[in-house]
């Protein structure tokens, strides 16, 4: 910390670290790597408009972690639901390179990607890493197997360059998958975890932690803007962050678990009453979903308070009420984060999967929009848990501070 002369008054010397932020921000940008990313249909829309959504969904409702647990080659990472994926950027691995497509995961901490010794059909629909045609490619032979809350990916591990736009991370530790289950529709090549070092591969080491410990980045911070309005212009950043994508000054949260980036969060209010997180609880902030995610029997009383009925697996609302919907208000570290209707209910473009779905809405709906809530945080943890996913990412720029365990929160631009 720079040190302030002693005659200054209190108030000179808190304009004058106020002043030092703002320069520190500045330094840090200029060290900073933007990586853009794309606003993808998600694999859940796909499923969808193809009439296959509820057919997927119940084929993967089994407990997959009741079904592998007893395998220690096993690594389960129930929460990471895929079909709800929706910014992807690219990288390459590999010498010479070889570009795919990847989401920037904050809900996980591993980089796997499909490979050419991958036969099942999710691999036909990407492009695949050919470690072959790779210099620098080297072999573990370690197996492995990642469960997920919506597919499965069995591989092998290996080590090779992997470039983050100008960043090069050599000898970094992947998965190639050779058999990918649930994964056909997903408008993703690999996913690149961003999460803490235990949420890995046992005895591996993700890549910020990578980028962290060789020096390749100014600050081991990076940060997103997910943009709600184009496909384009979102992006991520690594080394620093641009001040430029928010307004106001960043809120700072301590992480209450170095695992996940997990917070602690007050309460949740709707129309002035706390409905959720009554007695505090913590939230996880996961550019891994694009929904809200709470408690199942919490989830049920707000679809219930905002008017959404049961479509299959999903809750619909009549698109004419949405401006009539209440704000819901986050209150994380004594600072609220509202998230009004237009955020948190999607419209959907055309309906052909509600054919044959008994539809209990009115029938001059004009258009059906669906909530952007989810339940299940209760079989991950004992405490109450929410995650908080591109909806609330969406409205807030976010940035991850690996070298003080905190996140930073301001409204986007």
């Amino acid at each position: 910390m720079l040190r302030t002369h002693s005659f200054l008054s209190t108030r000179t010397q808190e304009r004058s670290m106020k002043w030092l932020g703002i320069l520190g921000l500045v330094a840090l940008s200029e060290c900073l790597v933007m990586i853009p990313l794309t606003k993808i249909k998600t694999m859940r829309e796909t499923l969808r408009e193809k009439n296959l959504l509820t057919n997927f969904l119940e084929k993967n409702n089994d407990d997959r972690s009741q079904n592998v647990a007893h395998d220690p080659k096993l690594f389960l990472h129930p929460l990471r639901n895929y079909l709800d994926l929706a910014y992807v950027g690219s990288i390459t691995i590999g010498t010479p390179p070889q570009e795919l497509k990847v989401i920037f995961d904050t809900g996980s901490a591993d980089l796997w990607v499909p490979s050419t010794y991958c036969d099942s059909v999710p691999c036909h629909k990407h492009k695949l890493f050919n470690p072959h045609l790779s210099t620098t490619f080297r072999l573990s032979g370690r197996p492995v197997d990642l469960t997920f809350g919506s597919g499965r990916m069995v591989g092998f591990l290996g080590y090779d360059t992997v470039r983050i736009g100008k960043l090069v991370d050599v000898v970094q530790p992947f998965g190639l998958s050779k058999s990918q289950f649930g994964l056909e529709d997903a408008p993703f090549d690999g996913v690149l975890g961003l999460g803490y070092r235990s949420l890995a591969i046992r005895g591996t080491t993700p890549v910020f932690d990578n980028l962290k410990r060789r020096g390749l980045i100014s600050q081991p911070v990076f940060a997103f803007y997910l943009s709600t309005r184009k496909e384009n212009g979102s992006m991520v950043m690594f080394g620093g962050l641009d001040p430029s994508y928010h307004k106001g000054a960043l809120q700072w949260i301590p992480v209450s678990r170095p695992h996940y980036w997990q917070i602690t969060m007050n309460r949740i209010t709707m129309n002035g009453v706390v409905f959720g997180c009554l007695h505090g609880c913590q939230a996880i902030l996961d550019t891994g979903t694009s929904l809200l995610v709470g408690p199942s029997r919490m989830i049920t009383t707000i679809q219930m308070r905002i008017g959404a009925r049961p479509v299959g697996h999903e809750y619909a609302v009549s698109c004419r009420y949405v401006t009539r919907l209440p704000t819901i208000i986050f209150t994380i570290h004594g600072n609220n984060y509202p998230v009004p209707p237009e955020a948190y209910i999607r419209k959907v473009k055309g309906q052909p999967w509600l054919t044959g779905v008994h539809f209990h809405l009115p029938q001059n709906l004009q258009g059906v929009c669906l909530s952007s809530f989810a339940g299940g945080t209760e079989n991950m943890s004992q405490s109450e848990t929410w995650i908080l996913g591109d909806v609330f990412l969406r409205l807030y720029f976010s940035v991850y501070d690996r070298g003080n365990n905190r996140v930073g929160l301001a409204p986007a631009v």
